[in-house]
């Protein structure tokens, strides 16, 4: 109960506190959308590269977390932004590659080669062949990745703030450092929710894309 008179009492500052987090995971993961589904492709095209690109993202994602945002300070201190937001980004962008790039190959891989044969047959190109025919069919797969990448990435985003990077996961630092539950509760109830809305969302928009 005390919890519950907590969360309505501090309504604001949680609704603030998940929009930043969602604002840095969308951010992270949008950026592995556009480096990740290309480079998906690229290796279904440059098959010798595919087992080096998805080695190096699995070592990535062997990383934990904590160890990984430690990793981010040196780096980006050299910069200016040793701490905050880019080091943040920066380290569930990695994280987010995976699962995207993964799911991208595997998708277009598994294609029936009767598939490609029949573009080539008709003066496809291969461009042409992945925008009109083999991306609308491996989509399904492709966005698995996307929301596993989104899920996976809102608990792992709740670390970035010990690196001052705000979200919900300033909760659960200040809930242990103070001793109240409430707000180690709060925080990870949030982050719950926010990871289940936006499978939930993803998932329609999913169904939308690939209506027919």
């Amino acid at each position: 109960m005390e919890t519950i008179d907590y969360m309505i009492n501090n309504a604001g500052y949680l609704g603030t506190l998940t929009l930043q987090h969602l604002v840095l995971v969308l951010l992270a993961v949008g950026l592995a959308i556009i480096i990740g589904v290309p480079l998906g492709i690229t290796i279904v095209r440059y098959k010798a590269l595919a087992s080096t690109v998805l080695g190096l993202a699995t070592i990535v994602l062997t990383i934990p977390a904590i160890a990984l945002f430690g990793l981010m300070i040196p780096l980006f201190s050299m910069i200016g932004h040793g701490i905050g937001v880019v080091p943040a980004v920066a380290a569930v962008f990695l994280y987010s590659l995976l699962p995207i790039v993964r799911n991208t190959w595997t998708a277009l891989s598994n294609l029936p080669p009767e598939l490609r044969e029949a573009g080539r047959g008709i003066g496809m190109t291969f461009w042409q062949r992945l925008r009109w025919v083999e991306i609308p069919i491996a989509l399904p797969v492709i966005f698995g990745g996307i929301r596993t990448a989104v899920v996976m990435n809102i608990g792992v985003m709740a670390i970035a703030a010990v690196i001052g990077a705000g979200g919900l996961g300033l909760l659960l630092i200040n809930g242990i450092g103070g001793s109240d539950i409430r707000m180690l509760i709060a925080g990870s109830v949030m982050i719950c929710l926010l990871a289940i809305i936006l499978d939930w969302l993803l998932h329609g928009v999913q169904k939308l894309l690939t209506r027919g």
